[in-house]
């Protein structure tokens, strides 16, 4: 099924409409926002995927409970709690935040008077508070009460939710949230399908720690479990299954590789970041400015620090 197949199966819950998804950037927009068309998708036993602009919510309705994992942006929120389809005004139970950027945490503010709970790993509010200050938007948060360093679980209304964080990859401050019967996880920016991932090296993220992050996920679900990916290029979906993980965890490998082979040939950082094109690698490729000389620049800054 292709990305048009997946928004016209979406019509259960919206109209009719092309998935409007934006590139995958990890700060809050400058500029007005464009509008977007919302779009809900069942996916499986009461959990579902949510898309308008920015990172992908997962949710859970049903008769006794709601979650969501992310919120999206200020602008957006409402759009999902208005058109959550069974939510019938209630409050949600717990909302988790797969890590701090704002695409993902801009509508925490929000979501919070709607929201019991708010969970997220123990070095996301701090991520997220210094964002906020170099943004200047520290009015415009909402934080985690709830906190965790490497598991969390809660039974919500029948189903099983858990997150988990498996080491620096993205940020410091990912996790992977499983919703265990119906077996969905969803991986906020851990997971960009097919399309130039965004490495927060300032917050603590690293490329070989992702790689192995993703290995990791690939290898502790099933063939069966649905993948909700933060992001997605405009050809492709922004749900799949968990060994698309390692067509990222490819690319970065990729990355990594290209940039030591030329640091070994004595190439200075300013002519390994101007590729333009990742060979191998199609489905990644935007026409410039893309963030593929971001990402070589990362791996070079990661490949030559100083170890303590």
């Amino acid at each position: 099924m292709n990305r048009r197949d997946f928004v016209v199966r979406s019509s259960l819950f919206t109209a009719a409409g092309l998935l409007a998804r934006s590139a995958a950037f990890a700060q809050a927009p400058k500029a007005p926002a464009a509008p977007v068309t919302p779009e809900f998708k069942l996916l499986r036993r009461d959990v579902g995927i949510f898309t308008a602009r920015g990172g992908s919510i997962g949710y859970l309705v049903n008769k006794d409970a709601l979650a969501a994992v992310d919120t999206q942006f200020a602008d957006t929120a409402p759009l999902f709690l208005n058109g959550l389809p069974g939510r019938a005004g209630r409050k949600l139970d717990v909302l988790v935040n797969s890590h701090h950027h704002g695409d993902h945490t801009g509508g925490n503010l929000v979501f919070k008077p709607e929201t019991k709970k708010i969970v997220a790993h123990a070095n996301v509010p701090a991520l997220q508070r210094a964002a906020a200050e170099r943004s200047k938007s520290l009015d415009k948060q909402a934080y985690a009460d709830t906190t965790f360093q490497t598991t969390w679980r809660m039974d919500v209304g029948g189903e099983i939710i858990s997150a988990k964080y498996h080491g620096v990859a993205h940020t410091s401050g990912d996790i992977v949230t499983h919703f265990e019967k119906a077996n969905v996880i969803h991986m906020g920016d851990l997971g960009f399908n097919r399309i130039y991932p965004v490495i927060d090296r300032g917050s603590g993220g690293r490329i070989a720690g992702w790689i192995t992050v993703l290995e990791a996920v690939a290898k502790a679900f099933s063939a069966d479990t649905i993948v909700i990916f933060g992001h997605a290029g405009t050809k492709f979906m922004p749900v799949g299954k968990p060994a698309e993980l390692l067509v990222l965890r490819d690319y970065l490998s990729a990355v990594f590789d290209y940039t030591q082979k030329k640091i070994a040939a004595g190439e200075p950082k300013e002519k390994i970041v101007a590729l333009e094109n990742l060979p191998g690698f199609p489905d990644f490729h935007q026409p410039l400015p893309n963030r593929l000389g971001g990402n070589l620049a990362t791996a070079y800054d990661e490949l030559t620090e100083k170890k303590a």
